[in-house]
C-alpha cells in the first residue's frame, strides 16, 4: 500500500498530464528547480521519495548516498548519461526512463535540419534580414544551388527507436536508407501512408560501409568513451557529406568537425547537442557551415506529454 503524502521532485520540471496524473495518484508532485548544489538538502528536508529530471539536474554516487530514503530517479527522456544508474539500481533504486515518448520528435527535428541543410535557410535566415532590401539576386543565385532529398542515401549510425523513426521519415520522403548498429541486424520499419502502414525491411551495414556510401550521415548513439565520429571516420565519408548530430554531445569529435568542415570533406554539419552544454564553444557557434538549435530534440509539446505520462505510469506501477 502507498504511504501518504508521498512527495517527488520534478527538478526539470514535467508536462502538467503527467504531474495531474500523479497527483490523482496521491503524490505530491514540486516542479520549482532547486539548484545542484542545494540538490541533496532539499531532497533529504522535503523527504523526497522520487527525483524526476531531464538534462540539466545530474545524480551522482554522493547524491544517491546522500539522500537514503529516495527509491526512484526517473529521467524525462531517453539518454540517462546524467544519472549514476548502475550505481543507483546496486542501491536498491529504482530507475526508469522514456525511450518510446520522444522518438518521433527527434526524427522529425533531424529530417527539420535536413531540409534546412540542403536549401541553405540557415545562412539565407541570417542574410536576408541585412541584405535582402539591397542585394536580393545575389543572395538568389547564391541559393541557388539546393540539392533535394529524395533519391539521397541517409546513412544512420545506431539504430533504435529514435533511428527507426529518423528511417521511417526519410523513406517516406522518397530516400534510400542503410544504417549500422550491431544490436539490430535486421528490422522492419513502418512508414505511415495516410492512413496504411508500409513495413520496409532493412539490414545492418558495417559503419564504414554507411560511412562510404551515404550522402547524410544521422548519430543516433548514446554518449561513449570516446566520440563516434572523428578524423578517420571523416575519411571515409563521401566529399561533401551532410552530417546531424541529435544525439549527445561528444559523439563527434568537434575539432574533427570543424578540421573538415573548413577542408570542404563535409559540406555542412546540424547540431543540436554540445560537448559544453549549455556553454558550446563560440568556434561551434559562428561556423558558417554549421546550423544549430539548442538541444530541443524532444522539445514538443505531443513529446512532452507522452514523456510526462510515461513517467507517471511507471511510478505509480513501481511505487505504488
Amino acid at each position: 500500500m502507498k504511504l501518504l503524502n508521498m512527495k517527488i521532485l520534478a527538478n526539470d520540471g514535467i508536462a502538467p498530464i503527467g504531474k495531474q496524473q500523479l497527483e490523482a495518484a496521491g503524490y505530491t508532485v514540486i516542479t520549482e528547480t532547486v539548484a545542484q548544489n542545494e540538490l541533496i538538502n532539499a531532497i533529504n528536508n522535503e523527504n523526497y521519495v522520487a527525483l524526476l529530471v531531464r538534462s540539466a539536474t545530474t545524480v551522482r554516487k554522493d547524491l544517491i548516498d546522500a539522500c537514503p530514503n529516495l527509491k526512484l530517479i526517473g529521467r524525462g527522456g531517453v539518454g540517462m548519461d546524467n544519472i549514476d544508474v548502475a550505481y543507483a539500481k546496486e542501491k536498491g533504486l529504482h530507475v526508469i526512463n522514456t525511450p518510446a515518448s520522444s522518438s518521433l520528435s527527434v526524427a522529425e527535428l533531424v529530417m527539420a535540419h535536413l531540409f534546412g541543410a540542403v536549401r541553405f535557410l540557415d545562412d539565407a535566415n541570417r542574410q536576408m534580414p541585412q541584405k535582402g532590401n539591397t542585394e536580393f539576386n545575389l543572395l538568389k543565385k547564391k541559393y541557388a544551388k539546393g540539392i533535394e532529398l529524395r533519391g539521397k542515401t541517409l546513412g544512420i549510425i545506431g539504430f533504435g527507436r529514435i533511428g527507426q523513426a529518423t528511417a521511417s521519415y526519410a523513406l517516406g520522403c522518397g530516400m534510400n536508407v542503410i544504417y549500422a548498429d550491431p544490436f539490430a541486424e535486421k528490422t522492419t520499419v513502418n512508414v505511415k501512408v495516410g492512413n496504411q502502414n508500409v513495413a520496409i525491411n532493412l539490414t545492418s551495414s558495417s559503419k564504414d560501409e554507411v560511412l562510404k556510401n551515404a550522402d547524410f550521415i544521422s548519430l543516433h548513439v548514446p554518449k561513449l568513451e570516446k566520440p563516434a565520429i572523428g578524423n578517420d571516420e571523416f575519411s571515409k565519408m563521401k566529399n561533401g557529406v551532410i552530417i546531424v548530430n541529435a544525439a549527445r554531445g561528444g559523439v563527434i569529435n568537434e575539432e574533427a568537425l570543424i578540421a573538415n568542415l573548413n577542408s570542404g570533406k563535409v559540406a555542412h554539419a546540424c547540431l543540436d547537442v554540445f560537448v559544453n552544454e549549455p556553454t558550446p564553444g563560440e568556434d561551434i557557434l559562428k561556423h558558417s557551415k554549421i546550423s544549430l538549435t539548442p538541444h530541443i530534440g524532444a522539445a514538443t509539446l505531443e513529446a512532452q506529454d507522452r514523456i510526462g505520462e510515461e513517467l507517471a505510469s511507471q511510478i505509480k506501477e513501481l511505487l505504488g
